[in-house]
């Protein structure tokens, strides 16, 4: 009879088991579609051997439970990835927005640059034009007139830079709230996680909590640093705390300078989330390095440009014999005192044409040696050592290989993504065809039990019956 029972014991644990194992295999085709979710497998584990007389009797198994199909360093790889990326594809966004300011007629005057390399050209040549005939009304206008594009445009330029950087301070800024967010979710779901499942994987608790992980990773760089009964610590790429286990420490905002710094508890985190990728990493190398940097080359210009102008105009005769003075200087340019906001500040002081020096100091007004020197100002290293063309084209080309670097860089970062995220679906997701697979094994299996039960039922009435079949069915 012992054996009878042990064979009952062992078909009715099988049984449990493979109707445990449907309800997991039914639970992945329930949720296939939900993103996040990771495929569970059903865990079989070899119950303890009975020992009868000295022989040693299989028990059969038991389901103990489902078991998430993850690799956690895939995973850690995939988000480090996505920060990459995500850095990379932010910073493109804000720099493909200052290019577009370089294209002629990219828009309106107000917004944009125009055509600063066409203002120089022409504007020089202007005075090239005056040479010919210096007393000509007509020419000095145009001068005033090349003169006014070419402020207007240098001036326009600059402040659409200054709008763009207080843009990406604001993108920045509004990211402050989104990581707060997540990162109180993620020190909840570890308080859960090490409540629940200290030792082994806590399913649908771990999907959420790599899904806000992803989800972080695309706001900021981050580290992730696994810690006892199945924990988490996050910290900053450089490794100020964010996450340790169940307490997460706020990030808050505010100026320093003139421009929006984050801080993490009392600590200073701008630099580190600058070189630490994400969306924000991004916003600030864009705000912080690539703005600043075209700007600072169009004050530089800006500034050369001008007080050449200023100095040789200054030193000339105008149409009315008079001759600049320190007291009563005659410029064209606002003068400009310092390098830094010279562009956005450049603007065409000059209203009357016959102020034009073109001749020079002391020379008659049909003298035209000024205008010439005026003119050859287009062909002398007066900025950073180029002409002004020469210097205006090298930061256009500047900017659009910088553009084209990040470029390639997002294209790259974006490929292995996909590879990486393509890895992680092939064992994490959801496979309708292998869990028909698994259900079609499982019922079968289940059938088998149940066949082996009934036999084993029709042995026992005939045990129980000694023979006789109409006693016990």
């Amino acid at each position: 009879m012992g054996t009878i029972s042990t064979a009952f014991s062992i078909m009715s644990g099988a049984l449990d088991a493979d109707q445990s194992a449907l309800n997991i295999v039914a639970n992945n085709v329930a949720n296939a579609n939900v993103p996040g979710y990771t495929e569970e497998n059903p865990t079989w584990q070899e119950n303890r051997p009975i020992q009868i007389d000295g022989v040693s009797t299989g028990d059969g198994v038991t389901e103990t439970g489902a078991t998430s199909l993850r690799d956690r360093v895939l995973e850690q790889r995939l988000d480090q990835q996505q920060q990459l990326a995500s850095a990379s594809g932010a910073r493109l966004t804000a720099l493909n927005g200052v290019q577009a300011l370089f294209t002629p007629d990219s828009g309106s005057a107000s917004s944009t640059a125009g055509d600063i390399g066409n203002d120089l050209t022409s504007f020089f040549n202007s005075f090239s034009s005056l040479e010919a005939n210096p007393t000509d009304n007509a020419l000095r206008q145009q001068v005033l007139s090349s003169a006014s594009s070419l402020a207007g445009d240098v001036s326009n330029a600059a402040a659409s830079l200054n709008a763009q950087r207080a843009a990406l301070d604001q993108d920045a800024t509004g990211v402050t709230s989104q990581v707060n967010s997540l990162t109180g979710a993620i020190a909840q779901l570890n308080q859960q996680i090490q409540t629940t499942s200290p030792n082994a994987d806590a399913g649908t608790l771990e999907d959420q909590r790599q899904q806000d992980l992803s989800q972080l990773s695309q706001l900021i760089g981050i580290n992730q640093i696994k810690t006892e009964n199945n924990g988490l610590s996050i910290t900053t790429t450089s490794g100020q705390l964010l996450i340790s286990e169940d307490t997460n420490l706020q990030m808050t905002s505010g100026m320093v300078d003139g421009v929006t710094h984050f801080m993490v508890g009392t600590t200073d985190v701008t630099s580190q989330l600058a070189g630490g990728g994400g969306q924000v990493g991004g916003y600030l190398t864009a705000r912080d390095q690539d703005i600043p940097g075209v700007l600072s080359s169009l004050d530089q210009l800006a500034y050369s440009v001008s007080t050449q102008v200023n100095a040789l105009n200054n030193g000339g005769t105008d149409l009315d014999g008079v001759n600049g003075t320190a007291v009563k200087p005659i410029y064209i340019f606002n003068q400009p005192a310092t390098v830094t906001g010279s562009a956005e500040n450049m603007s065409v002081v000059m209203t009357d044409p016959n102020q034009i020096a073109a001749a020079g100091l002391g020379q008659g007004t049909g003298d035209n040696s000024n205008a010439t020197a005026l003119a050859n100002l287009a062909n002398q290293p007066i900025v950073g050592g180029l002409s002004p063309t020469n210097f205006y084209s090298n930061l256009v080309s500047t900017l659009g290989s910088t553009v084209s670097g990040v470029q390639a860089e997002n294209t790259a970062q974006n490929a292995s993504v996909t590879q990486l995220q393509t890895q992680n679906n092939a064992l994490s997701s959801v496979n309708l065809d292998d869990e028909a697979s698994s259900m079609t094994t499982l019922e079968r299996s289940y059938q088998a039990a149940s066949q082996v039960f009934a036999m084993l039922n029709t042995i026992m009435a005939s045990a129980l019956n000694l023979g006789d079949q109409t006693t016990v069915s």
